[in-house]
């Protein structure tokens, strides 16, 4: 089993809430780790539907059986049940009372915001990072990028294709069907393909209601069942001290690479070598990477990207306490002077020259210009780097 680099916060929280919440994409390793860092204490699934019926017609009598201490796992099939958890740890002060888990945000996490308000701590774990994962092994690029990292591919070693289309198939069924008024799930498939696609990309959400033929409001309301399910991130842009042209809509990311792959038809690694999205593909684990790095430590993600009307860009601005630090992302093994144009322009516009890091699709560090140059596999520590001084990590 391997450790997740969430636990040590977890365990402080645990010792300073009463209740603590856990949420997060199915299969990202919520159950497993409930049970592994509290195997000691009573455990109540609500997937189970007896166990549902009884949270539900007697939430008293449930908690009670628990004797003040429990993990409950899916805790959005019985939000009512949270209002009793608050009575329950109002009368019994103390920490450590309650774990609770949840993998859709939509009924719950409103509920535990307002009935939990002070009570609990709330963190969100998505599936593994690469340092998680490959710390202590040399790996192919385009293998990381097509496995992707839900834990089930790598503790039960799944072929990816197998788990992402299970794993599709559960998310329409199960979580989409509930929260959404289409009934419709082959189209919403044909949605979520279509995000795919566009991975990477400025978001434009009147050019993909159009294709679909769906209204604006509804385009709107599937990126938020993405966004709030944790398949899609949608990047701010950076507009700090800068003027109008600096181009204000959303980066649309997926936030695993193994999902975006089974959507965009990858069948094999080698197929990565010469996709057309390539690029697009790196960058997205990249930014999965940080946005990891920032959720497991607890922390609210601080990323950002830059690009205005004359299409001056950078991929990532990561916002630290010493100001915007840029960031590059290039998946080439060539290292070329128009990589650095960005950091360039963005220094001179911030009135300051920042050394910064430059992530590429090669495992050799080394120094360029006034640049570093990072691996693939150095997302975390570059990231521990130009945030050292912000003390958030």
């Amino acid at each position: 089993m391997l450790s997740r680099e969430i636990e040590p916060y977890l365990l402080k929280l645990w010792k300073s809430f009463p209740v603590i919440t856990i949420t997060g994409p199915r299969q990202s390793g919520k159950t497993t780790l409930a049970k592994k860092l509290w195997g000691g204490i009573p455990y109540v699934n609500l997937e189970d539907p007896a166990e549902r019926e009884f949270a539900s017609s007697d939430p008293r009598g449930f908690l009670a059986r628990l004797k003040g201490h429990g993990v409950i796992d899916e805790i959005q099939y019985a939000p009512d049940l949270l209002s009793y958890i608050q009575m329950d740890v109002d009368e019994n002060p103390g920490t450590g009372h309650y774990l609770l888990t949840g993998s859709n945000q939509f009924e719950y996490m409103k509920s535990v915001s307002q009935s939990l308000s002070g009570r609990t701590g709330i963190l969100k774990l998505l599936p593994f990072s690469y340092k998680e994962v490959y710390a202590r092994k040399k790996m192919n690029l385009e293998e990381v990028l097509f496995r992707g990292f839900y834990p089930p591919v790598h503790d039960r070693k799944m072929d990816p294709p197998d788990f992402y289309a299970a794993y599709l198939m559960t998310y329409l069924e199960r979580d989409v069907r509930n929260i959404t008024r289409t009934q419709n799930l082959t189209q919403f498939q044909k949605f979520m393909e279509l995000c795919a696609g566009r991975s990477g990309q400025i978001l434009n959400k009147a050019g993909m209601a159009n294709e679909l033929g769906i209204s604006a409001s509804t385009m709107e309301e599937w990126l938020s069942i993405l966004e709030a399910s944790f398949v899609i991130y949608r990047l701010r842009p950076f507009y700090k001290n800068f003027n109008k042209r600096v181009i204000k809509s959303p980066k649309l990311y997926f936030l695993d690479t193994g999902l975006l792959n089974y959507l965009l038809r990858i069948e094999t690694p080698a197929q990565l070598i010469r996709h057309p999205l390539r690029g697009e593909i790196f960058e997205t684990y990249v930014v999965g990477e940080l946005i990891k790095r920032y959720y497991h430590s607890g922390r609210r993600d601080a990323l950002y990207f830059y690009r205005d009307s004359n299409a001056n860009e950078v991929d990532i601005i990561l916002d630290t306490s010493r100001g915007p630090v840029p960031l590059e992302i290039k998946s080439g093994q060539t290292i070329h002077s128009d990589f650095f144009k960005g950091l360039d322009y963005f220094s001179r516009l911030q009135k300051s020259f920042k050394k910064s890091g430059l992530v590429i699709g090669r495992t050799i560090a080394e120094e360029r210009s006034d640049y570093i140059i990072h691996g693939f596999n150095q997302v975390y520590d570059i990231h521990d780097k130009l945030t050292a001084e912000d003390n958030l990590l």
